[in-house]
């Protein structure tokens, strides 16, 4: 997904007053954002919650699409990191189970969906810049490889492809409902759920 941000604004890597500047333009698109919708959303009114002028808004970001899609990035990052620490960690205590891998990958990525709830609940509206959804599909499919490659599942044959598609499934939708969860404990009830429900699934048939 290297070209998700290639609309996002400029390229260099953020550094002192220009990383904080960024931090506080995402912060306040991620506000309005939740509040209002995308559609909704005004530049004027991110630029004043953050209080950085809408030129340097359009100087980082390149506008309102920029904004959103460097959001996506950060929390795609973010999960993407969060579950290779816990594989990391999993692996270093001797774990080589692949289903056992798997499901503790996917409670990561869903307590993380929990931590990162304000963006998921925007996910969940399905109001984003146009093209997004071509992106996120891109990110999806490349999603089910990972897993396949982590379950160890031969990926020419088409049943196998179809198992990790349904099980990735399961972990999107799971990460969906929580952004609509009252509270932790009934958080947490759900990913132990869905954990248990990808273990029984994850098993091969026979």
């Amino acid at each position: 997904m290297s070209g998700i941000l290639e609309s996002a604004g400029t390229e260099e890597a953020p550094t002192g007053q220009n990383r904080t500047v960024r931090s506080a333009l995402l912060d306040a698109a991620l506000e309005v954002f939740t509040e209002r919708g995308y559609a909704d959303a005004g530049l004027a009114e991110i630029a004043a919650r953050s209080g950085i002028p809408v030129g340097s808004l359009f100087q980082h970001y390149g506008g309102k699409r920029g904004l959103y899609l460097a959001l996506w990035e950060e929390f795609r990052e973010a999960q993407e990191r969060r579950t290779a620490a816990t594989l990391t960690a999993e692996r270093g205590r001797g774990v080589d189970d692949p289903i056992a891998l798997f499901v503790a990958g996917a409670r990561a990525y869903l307590e993380g969906a929990w931590d990162n709830r304000r963006f998921g609940r925007l996910l969940v509206e399905d109001d984003g810049p146009t093209g997004f959804d071509a992106l996120r599909r891109q990110w999806d499919r490349a999603w089910v490889r990972r897993n396949a490659r982590l379950l160890e599942v031969d990926e020419k044959r088409r049943a196998g492809r179809v198992r990790v598609r349904v099980l990735t499934t399961v972990i999107g939708g799971a990460a969906r409902e929580l952004g609509d969860c009252g509270d932790e404990t009934e958080a947490l009830e759900i990913v132990d759920e869905v954990c248990g429900i990808l273990i029984h699934l994850s098993a091969p048939p026979g």
